[in-house]
């Protein structure tokens, strides 16, 4: 995010979270309104550009998935406006501001734009995720739970971004990348976790 004064100013509020907290928690939902902003247009231009066998069940997904990120983006925004911030949402906020890379624009067929999504949404995932320990740390707990209930989500996505994938991968790690072997490999868990 840029650092200039706009970043930094506030709007008088009444609420009771110190301004030098909210600043931060701007700022932080700022690079958020950015990433999710960004994620949604990459989420359609999958969805816009898919091609493939199983063209038809992908292009539903990635709409979906695209809307549901369209509902984020209003909450993020919003909650920067009743923290008494100023919300940075248009096209080239996001673009000079998303964590996320760029996406290919030479994509085509379905497995690599679930590939390319899977990457982003687990850094954007890692995002949400630190976003939450970080709004929990200045006691923004509304923050935070609002972090939590988009993290949910991205999570369950990104599992159905991998499902379309696992088989495969877990294919080529064995070395069974031939038609008709059924051995598959997961991951051990550590011991003592349960």
């Amino acid at each position: 995010m840029s650092d200039n004064s706009i970043t930094s100013r506030l709007y008088p509020t009444r609420i009771d979270i110190p301004a030098e907290a909210r600043v931060q928690i701007v700022v932080l939902l700022n690079q958020t309104l950015a990433a999710t902003s960004d994620l949604k247009t990459q989420a359609k231009q999958a969805h816009w550009n898919v091609k493939g066998t199983d063209f038809y069940q992908l292009h539903l997904l990635f709409d979906e998935l695209a809307g549901e990120l369209e509902a984020y983006i209003d909450l993020v925004a919003e909650r920067i406006t009743a923290l008494g911030g100023y919300a940075f949402g248009t096209a080239r906020a996001a673009a000079s501001n998303s964590i996320l890379p760029e996406y290919a624009l030479d994509v085509l067929d379905g497995k690599d734009h679930v590939t390319a999504l899977a990457d982003r949404y687990a850094l954007y995932a890692k995002h949400l995720r630190d976003a939450i320990a970080k709004t929990d740390e200045l006691d923004d707990l509304d923050t935070a739970d609002l972090y939590t209930e988009i993290s949910r989500t991205i999570d369950k996505r990104l599992w159905f971004l991998e499902a379309h994938l696992q088989v495969a991968e877990i294919k080529a790690e064995n070395g069974n990348g031939k038609a008709g072997t059924t051995t598959t490999k997961t991951q051990k868990i550590p011991a003592g976790v349960k």
